[in-house]
């Protein structure tokens, strides 16, 4: 089982000591509200410097909705900052959950590509987006114990919370996908 590599944790993400924590971040990768603005004020003027240097794919996108790319941490204790842009909310009829997925999935990649043991995630498209908590946990869940049970680079994985609702809905998706056997997640 993956399960022991994968820990819920209610914390501010900006402080933990890990190999990268992923920025719930917007497509422009300048910035914004919520995670986003506190991981850039916590890491410093470097991080959004680095931002402005990753090349626009079209005009005002670096980082497409699915996709990651990654910078330095900075002033973060993190070594790196895994940006990946979620799906706003649309009901869940314009592939949300597969765009969700793939979040969790480039993020780990590039942690792995970087050789780097430890990863803290956000609740990704849960706040302004409007995923539903519950949900987003159960395909965080799901698809970060795919991606460890064939990859044994990240050791660790904490899903940070930031508040008893998100912290409730990740322990309880992780303990049923545990339960169940963890689709995914034996290794």
């Amino acid at each position: 089982m993956t399960a022991h590599r994968i820990r819920v944790v209610e914390a501010d993400i900006t402080v933990l000591d890990v190999g990268a924590t992923v920025n719930a971040a917007n497509e422009r990768m300048l910035g914004g509200g919520g995670v986003d603005g506190a991981i850039h004020r916590a890491a410093g003027p470097d991080l959004l410097a680095a931002c402005r240097e990753v090349p626009e794919i079209r005009p005002g996108v670096r980082c497409p909705t699915g996709e990651s790319q990654i910078t330095p941490g900075f002033a973060l204790a993190a070594r790196y900052v895994i940006h990946t842009v979620g799906p706003v909310w649309n009901g869940g009829r314009s592939g949300e959950p597969a765009l969700l997925e793939s979040c969790y999935r480039s993020s780990l990649q590039l942690a792995a590509e970087q050789g780097l043991e430890s990863v803290a995630f956000p609740a990704i498209s849960c706040g302004v987006y409007g995923y539903p908590i519950r949900d987003a946990a159960r395909v965080a869940v799901r698809t970060v114990g795919a991606v460890l049970a064939v990859d044994e680079t990240v050791q660790a994985v904490l899903l940070v919370a930031f508040g008893s609702e998100i912290r409730d809905a990740l322990a309880d998706a992780l303990r049923e996908e545990t339960s169940r056997g963890g689709r995914g997640m034996k290794g």
